[in-house]
């Protein structure tokens, strides 16, 4: 195209072209819109079916065609004049079923804009800070308007125009960074100003225009935007401003600059509730008993009316431990549950847990959002703004919420529901005072049971004729418990196993016991729990006595028969009477089939033993025993939900016995207790699943105890389970100390996949500045290191930050790059799924022969290697390209093809996404009743897990074009 006269087209704004310097006359509003398509795709191929869509909509003329064909040729005749009539040109050219115009250099804005960017981008990383800040701006001069406007509003809603859109906006916020830091904040107010405008509740760009106006002198104008944010957050989605506009208010304020590089960091903004309706209690005792009293007191808190009271109600139940708070708290909550329709919600705070294993409210206030429905990538960061969301999301719903085991109120204050219509009970060992001050709790001490209450819980335990047969006996073993329900329990549960032992003798057998927790009992009392505990221990065999011990060592909430027999030494075939035996005099509970818990009182009682009768060697053997039975579990469960990851191999379990293992059962153990085997993927996350509460922790306590290798192995074997599952806060945590124990190791190889594993958890929650940085530190490593599947699988990651910003060349290009490198490497897995992913970026840059090429291949290979979940994604991919091809039946067979793989995994959010893929098509072949049918299946999916895109398939369902009878 050199000989042609110089032509300069403009999309960034009004729809325009010059050819030598001479502005033409573009004609009608259609011929100007089909120039705008052909420019935001410019240089790839616009599918016919695709430029008629845009056109007409749903509906087009039977002429469409013809007329298409008419509008490019007057276009062809406006940029090459003098074209023999029925020639193509060399500028607007046919072929692959639809037309491409061609442009070279800067001749488009959006090309001009898009390398002035990329330069300021790399001025930041390497260049002074005023360059940099001059990029920015020069690239934002591009644009004179919203882009493409000019074009037929009808029109303009079907133009693909939402990526250089948000392109221009990430351009926004970091020129606002680089004018800050440049000192040269006035060059960006009026572009900021203007995305503030369009963008009203977007936090991180408003935290910007507030440093911006007051590094320009306009505090008063900056204050005032973030009262204005505030009341538009409250007002559209009901919460409070987010961290980083509480850090933007501070600064102004104090009337400090932010420190250069230090800007706002751009973090998603939270969601409408959802409709999710949890239901957490815990099973209630079957045989309750006593506490009449209490119970009366309890339920004249609410009243005797069927509806829940309309103000916000906080019992703190205080007592000893051992004296049955949790019990009653939960019967209590079963008996009014019917009156919290919302749902219910349960925490153990484990308050009184070992140092390190007490529940942070953060924590507790993330799962109880994700019950709530609140997508884990909406869930913020800081502490402070996550109890303002999960208030946020109680307001005007009648919930109620248990908070066990609390340690204090400053334990409990960040759960406490803000408005009224929820009830909270609280349970603890402390009266908490506080909560009375400040909350209006209304509190109620238990005490221990009453000669007569403990009579009759005896009774319900062990029959009344029994215990009225020996009535001294029975007084003893009262007395020795001092009507703890609890000491009650273990003495009952004895004396249960045994029906023809005498009462008598149980008596005895309690009278010689001694133990020595001494630490819980109350000042006021003479109560010594641990005579009751040591009698029941005493009262198993040596081996159950033994693992009641070793059991201290694990950090969950509860225990797999596998789990505790890695800690023993023993095979699951020989510990699981065992733990029937402890369960069976109640040193242990069995919550759910097949998960064993302590009380905590038994926690610290046996943790007593374990230090009295188990040297330091021989715990700290049990706990890498532990640990190498979740570990290779784990490992072996992400190899089947992600086969394309380039995790490092394991350790084999080490050949030699124990110093603390039975010397004839360690054969037995190595086959049977520290490997867990899958046959298929759903098996794996059915396991993960099961111990989801147990595997972050293991992460924590393998760091804490000197196991920093298996910490970092641990951690990054359960990123699959967190990426399928959403949980991308504890990704994020488990990411961070492996992270901490990497550099503690000093070993490349080890650094950089805990660069990479975190960078990876902080994209998914909106961190990207950070984890950009952290994927270059990750591929310098990786480079360092000669690693080829490293360094792939980081140019995946980097490739996903790409298509985030808006890049999708980036994002093509980098996986592009991963493909060869795990060719190379000859990883098949893998090449297979970023196979897909290269399709798919072809198709979202409207190369769809290109992404059927690729989608086919991963296809094949993915079929072979048997990954299910990586063929439902690749069918979703070529149905997309097909249907932008005009080939909607083939797209429809490609939809249902994901979609039943998608329901066989349990996958609801890209079932839902292609659920709403499967309305678009419909709808493109004129099947409006089955588009509707369609996108209200994705909308009850996306309605059921909270998630935002339920705000898209809804609009679809109100619009016009969508209306089933619309005409």
């Amino acid at each position: 195209m050199s000989g042609d006269e110089s032509v300069r087209f403009a999309v960034l704004g009004p729809v325009r072209a010059w050819r030598a310097e001479r502005e033409l006359d573009l004609g009608g509003p259609q011929t100007r819109a089909l120039l705008a398509l052909l420019l935001l795709r410019a240089g790839q191929h616009v599918p016919l079916p695709e430029i008629v869509d845009t056109l007409w909509g749903s509906e087009p003329p039977r002429t469409a065609v013809n007329v298409v064909r008419r509008h490019v040729g007057l276009l062809r005749r406006l940029l090459e004049p003098g074209l023999p009539a029925r020639a193509t040109g060399r500028r607007l050219v046919r072929g692959a079923g639809g037309y491409r115009l061609l442009t070279e250099g800067d001749e488009l804005d959006l090309v001009r804009f898009r390398e002035l960017r990329e330069a300021a981008v790399r001025a930041t990383a390497a260049g002074p800070a005023v360059r940099a800040a001059e990029l920015f701006a020069e690239a934002l001069a591009v644009w004179t308007g919203p882009v493409a406007s000019g074009t037929p509003q009808e029109v303009r809603a079907r133009l693909p125009l939402g990526v250089p859109e948000r392109e221009r906006l990430t351009t926004v916020r970091e020129a606002a960074d680089a004018a800050l830091r440049a000192g040269l904040p006035g060059t960006v107010l009026a572009e900021l100003r203007w995305a503030a405008a369009a963008h009203p509740l977007d936090e991180p760009l408003l935290a910007r225009l507030m440093l911006t106006l007051a590094a320009t002198g306009r505090r008063a104008e900056a204050l005032d935007t973030y009262r204005t944010a505030c009341d538009r957050l409250a007002d559209a989605l009901g919460i409070d401003p987010g961290p980083e506009l509480r850090d933007a208010q501070r600064t102004v304020l104090h009337g400090t600059d932010p420190a250069p590089g230090t800007g706002p960091v751009p973090s998603p903004r939270t969601p409408a509730p959802g409709p999710a309706v949890p239901a957490q209690l815990p099973h209630d005792l079957p045989s309750f008993t006593g506490r009449h009293a209490e119970l009366d007191e309890v339920l004249d808190v609410l009243g005797a009316g069927p509806e829940p009271s309309g103000t916000v109600l906080i019992s703190a139940l205080g007592g000893m431990p051992g004296v049955g708070k949790t019990t009653l708290a939960v019967h209590w909550a079963h008996l009014v549950a019917d009156r919290y329709p919302d749902g219910q919600l349960y925490a153990d705070l484990r308050g009184f847990a070992p140092a390190g294993a007490i529940t942070e409210p953060a924590e507790v206030l993330r799962r109880f959002l994700d019950a709530l429905g609140v997508p884990p990538e909406r869930v913020p960061q800081d502490p402070d703004a996550r109890s303002a969301l999960y208030r946020s999301v109680l307001c005007g719903r009648r919930v109620l919420v248990l908070l066990d085991n609390a340690r204090d109120a400053d334990q409990v204050r960040p759960l406490l529901p803000g408005t009224p219509g929820c009830l909270t009970i609280v349970t603890s060992r402390d009266e908490l005072t506080g909560l009375v001050a400040a909350h209006g709790a209304h509190s109620i001490t238990l005490r221990p049971l009453g000669t007569a209450q403990s009579r009759d819980f005896l009774a319900a335990r062990l029959g009344a004729e029994r215990t009225a047969a020996e009535p001294r006996a029975v007084d003893e073993i009262i007395t020795r418990c001092v009507g703890l329900p609890l000491a009650l329990a273990c003495v009952a549960a004895r004396a249960a196993l045994h029906p023809h032992f005498p009462l008598a003798a149980v008596a005895a057998e309690l009278r010689a016991a001694h133990g020595g927790l001494h630490a819980f009992a109350r000042p006021d009392t003479s109560v010594d729990v641990a005579t009751v505990f040591s009698w029941s221990v005493s009262a198993v065999s040596a081996e159950a006595a033994r693992l009641f011990r070793l059991l201290a060592l694990h950090p969950g909430p509860d225990a797999s028969p596998a789990a505790a027999a890695a800690l023993a030494g023993l095979s699951p075939r020989r510990t699981r009477p065992l733990l029937a035996e402890l369960a069976g005099v109640h040193l242990l509970t069995e919550p759910v089939p097949g998960r064993y818990a302590f009380h905590d009182l038994l926690r610290a009682h046996a943790t007593a033993l374990l230090h009295t009768h188990h040297t330091e060697a021989e715990r700290h053997a049990a706990t890498a025993r532990l640990l190498r039975h979740h570990l290779h579990a784990a490992h072996a469960a992400a190899a089947l939900l992600d086969p394309g990851g380039d995790r490092p191999p394991l350790p084999p379990p080490p050949r030699d016995t124990p110093a603390d293992t039975p010397a004839d059962s360690f054969t037995e153990t190595f086959t049977d207790s520290f490997t867990e085997t899958f046959t298929d993927d759903s098996r794996a996350l059915a396991w993960l699943t099961a111990e989801h509460a147990v595997l972050p922790a293991l992460v924590t306590t393998a760091a804490a105890t000197g196991h920093d290798r298996p910490a970092c192995l641990l951690a990054w074997s359960l990123e699959p389970y967190f990426e399928r599952r959403g949980h991308w806060h504890e990704g994020l945590a488990a990411q961070r100390t492996a992270l901490d124990a990497a550099l503690r190791l000093a070993e490349p190889a080890l650094e950089a996949r805990a660069q990479r594993g975190l960078a990876r958890a902080e994209g998914r929650l909106g961190q990207h500045d950070s984890a950009r940085a952290r994927l270059a530190r990750a591929l310098d490593l990786f480079t360092g290191l000669d690693d080829t599947s490293g360094l792939a699988g980081t140019h995946r990651s980097l490739g996903w930050e790409s298509e985030q910003c808006g890049d999708l060349a980036g994002a093509l290009r980098h996986n592009t790059l991963a493909l060869d490198l795990y060719r190379t490497a000859g990883h098949r897995p893998a090449q297979a799924s970023v196979l897909n992913s290269v399709g798919w970026y072809h198709a979202l840059l409207g190369e769809h022969r290109q992404a059927l090429d690729h989608c086919f291949e991963a296809l094949t290979l993915l079929q072979e290697l048997g990954d299910r979940y990586g063929q439902a994604a690749t069918w979703d991919s070529i149905a997309y390209a097909h249907h932008h091809l005009g080939r909607h039946p083939h797209a429809l067979l490609g939809y249902r093809n994901a979609l039943t793989l998608y329901r066989a995994l349990g996958a609801p959010y890209p079932e839902a996404d292609t659920l709403s893929r499967i309305g678009d098509t419909h709808l493109a072949t004129g099947d409006r009743e089955a588009a509707h049918a369609a996108w209200e299946q994705a909308l009850t999916l996306l309605t059921d897990l909270g998630h935002p895109d339920a705000d898209r398939v809804r609009a679809r369902l109100d619009g016009p074009d969508a209306r089933v009878g619309a005409v």
